[in-house]
């Protein structure tokens, strides 16, 4: 066994820019196994929030854990995520209706996991670490100091049970390799045969070391009963994100949805956006949509500076979509905050339309949700001499009202000026803006990654590998993806304790032949 390492120097989830395929047999079998090899109940390769949490809690249960990564800082998207002070949970989370703050094939997956551990489950776990909290917005829960101090916790939290919980990092996993046949043949193009070597299947089927995988590694190998992929997805590479998780799981034969950024602010045509590049900056609350505003059937609006001008009322979005959330989710809407950017739009609106924005389908804004600006712009004109850009700086942010009157001669006079119909199509224009999205700012500025292994191959129950027994999928490599808010965190810490209540220990697999 490895030497248990000091938990103060515990670590996280990178990796490198190479996309190597992931060896899942050996080329050069041995008779017997490396001096270094041993056997463990679980290996958990990926040491984030999902991996850590999982290995703490395996450890709880008595387990004996081997925690890999390749990269040389624990939870690193942690301790960045929230400003620094790790938004780790929401209190809005209904565990009964997940659909509502979950992205995926099928929302409902989450459901299980979530309602055995729940936001309260983990602030209690907060609360006894004595980590000083808030609540921000909309139930959003934030660390008073820093996120290092949920960090502290969860390595805490890994050398504290009965188990033991040692680990390899930096250090790169180069093999995973099958040693018993799956309950059930998968209909993959990879073949894994058990192995080749008859030491490992003497002690595989004896039942004294009931080890069903040999998890190679730059540092060794080791035997394990189970593997736990926590390796998260592919946002945020300069923190060393990457598809190992991914290819680890189609080279077992599981399913992958594909991939693609989400909660990531979202860009425009350079040309298209040259009249908002000088608003970059500016934020204001807003109401944005994947739908048009209802009762219209004009065409969809390519130009967000053209839509802006004519007030183009939105036609019908949404029907090219393709995606799990396009076909599901049907219109979706956020109030929230919005902010110009110099290439597009960002913002929490923002950031969470696009789980939901298909390419190629326009969204709809509304730049003042509670106010009928028609009317109030009418009122102002009957006892007014205002420019028309000085009444709308009540209500908006006066760089942008000067901004939007700028875009049509008739709404740079002064109010009284101005004949009821351009008023009226002013207004329109704030609250019906129609634009449609260029594309994203990517993995680098994404939050998260939507889509990952389909969740028709994993037990709801205990995230493991139907057809590949042993093998567990947590956290964000799943086709689940949260709202921004906590809810990602609230399925790291919930998958990682479904998944580790469900880990067999030593003793508890008998003897597969």
């Amino acid at each position: 066994m490895p030497a248990r390492p000091d938990n103060r120097t515990l670590l996280p989830l990178p990796a490198g820019p190479a996309r190597r395929r992931i060896a899942l047999t050996h080329t050069h079998p041995s008779s017997a196994l490396p001096p270094d090899a041993a056997h463990v109940d679980a290996v958990v390769i990926g040491a984030g929030a999902a991996g850590l949490f999982c290995a703490a809690q395996a450890s709880a249960r008595g387990a004996t854990v081997l925690l890999i990564d390749h990269a040389s800082a624990v939870a690193e998207k942690v301790r960045i995520s929230g400003g620094g002070r790790a938004n780790f949970t929401n209190q809005w989370l209904d565990v009964r209706a997940p659909h509502k703050h979950f992205v995926g094939d099928n929302p409902a997956f989450c459901r299980s996991a979530l309602s055995r551990f729940t936001p309260q489950d983990f602030i209690a776990l907060v609360d006894a670490h004595g980590i000083a909290h808030h609540e921000k917005h909309k139930g959003q829960l934030f660390c008073d100091h820093s996120a290092q101090d949920l960090i502290d916790m969860l390595l805490a939290l890994c050398g504290r049970g009965p188990g033991q919980v040692s680990r390899w990092q930096p250090c790169r996993v180069t093999a995973v390799q099958a040693l018993n046949a799956s309950r059930t043949e998968t209909s993959s193009s990879t073949s894994i045969p058990p192995s080749s070597s008859s030491s490992e299947r003497e002690t595989a089927d004896t039942g004294i070391h009931p080890a069903r995988y040999r998890v190679t590694t730059e540092r060794g190998s080791v035997l394990a009963t189970s593997v736990v992929v926590a390796t998260g997805g592919l946002s945020i590479p300069k923190i060393g994100a990457s598809d190992f998780g991914l290819r680890l799981a189609q080279q077992f034969g599981l399913r992958v949805l594909p991939t693609r950024p989400g909660l990531v602010p979202l860009t425009f045509d350079a040309q298209d956006w040259a009249p908002f590049v000088p608003l970059a900056g500016v934020a204001l609350p807003v109401r944005i949509s994947t739908v048009p505003a209802p009762a219209s059937d004009a065409a969809p609006a390519t130009n967000p500076a053209a839509s802006a001008q004519a007030g183009t009322r939105p036609g019908k979005a949404g029907q090219d979509g393709k995606g799990a959330a396009a076909k599901r989710a049907g219109p979706v809407s956020f109030d929230e905050d919005l902010l110009f950017t110099h290439r597009g739009l960002s913002g929490p609106a923002v950031l969470q339309i696009s789980s939901y924005w298909q390419p190629g389908t326009p969204l709809t804004l509304n730049l003042l949700p509670e106010v009928d600006l028609a009317d109030e712009l009418l009122r102002a004109k009957a006892s007014s001499r205002k420019r028309v850009a000085n009444e709308l700086a009540r209500w908006l942010p006066a760089r942008l009202a000067d901004a939007w009157c700028a875009r049509d001669p008739v709404w740079q006079r002064a109010i009284d000026q101005v004949p009821d119909k351009a008023l009226q199509q002013l207004a329109a224009s704030l609250q019906r803006w129609q634009l449609t999205p260029s594309g994203t700012e990517g993995y680098r500025k994404a939050e998260v990654t939507l889509g990952g292994v389909d969740t028709r191959e994993l037990s709801q129950q205990t995230l493991e590998a139907k057809s590949r027994p042993g093998l567990f999928f947590i956290g964000e490599v799943v086709d689940i993806t949260g709202w921004l808010g906590g809810y990602n965190f609230q399925w790291a810490w919930a998958s990682a304790h479904a998944c580790a209540q469900a880990l067999p220990l030593a003793g508890d697999v008998p003897a597969q032949g």
